[in-house]
């Protein structure tokens, strides 16, 4: 990362900066953050607003505990955390979202083979983001941000069972979703 505005030319002096409540590195701090964080949010909460809202508010809670941040690791994945943990307790706030579903009704075989191989990173987001707000959220937590069952039932107040049903009918959607996708290309290109 590149700073050069005034005195601010490292991230190091940023977050100096920033640690001082200097509101003119809070601003540089949050341009360059905010597509990046505005993005993770909208992976837990799918409206926009609400999402934005959602960033936000990590925002704010990252310039008031930004004297926490000791330097050990990325600066960005600290922010990140931040930004995961607010949209994770509006989420349990907002308690839409779960059904307890009995593990023995889960068919756990999940074949991605179908899959189109010119599937782009984009179609994939996008097929996440439709999912419905439990399963999106468990299968955010587990495939990209690495939480395990436990981690995840403690962050949402569920059961471990429940983060593991939830998360494998997000990969039974998806998989549905995959292979329509496939269809609908096969069916492209035996049309053209």
């Amino acid at each position: 990362m590149g700073f050069k505005i005034g005195q601010i030319n490292s991230e190091s002096e940023l977050i100096r900066q920033c640690k001082r409540q200097d509101r003119r590195a809070q601003k540089l701090l949050y341009e360059q953050q905010a597509p990046v964080m505005l993005t993770v949010c909208r992976r837990y909460i799918s409206d926009v607003d609400m999402a934005e809202e959602m960033m936000l508010s990590g925002f704010v809670k990252v310039f008031g505990k930004i004297d926490q941040f000791k330097g050990e690791g990325s600066f960005q994945g600290w922010i990140r955390r931040i930004m995961v943990t607010t949209c994770l307790e509006w989420i349990r706030n907002n308690r839409q979202l779960y059904k307890e579903v009995d593990l023995d009704e889960i068919n756990p075989a999940v074949d991605f083979e179908t899959a189109d191989q010119s599937l782009e990173a984009e179609d994939l987001m996008q097929m996440i983001q439709e999912l419905p707000q439990g399963y999106r959220t468990i299968f955010n937590l587990y495939a990209i941000e690495g939480y395990n069952h436990k981690e995840i039932a403690e962050q949402l107040e569920i059961s471990v069972n429940t983060s593991k049903s939830q998360l494998s009918r997000a990969r039974s959607l998806l998989q549905k979703k995959l292979v329509e996708n496939e269809r609908e290309l096969k069916r492209r290109d035996n049309g053209s």
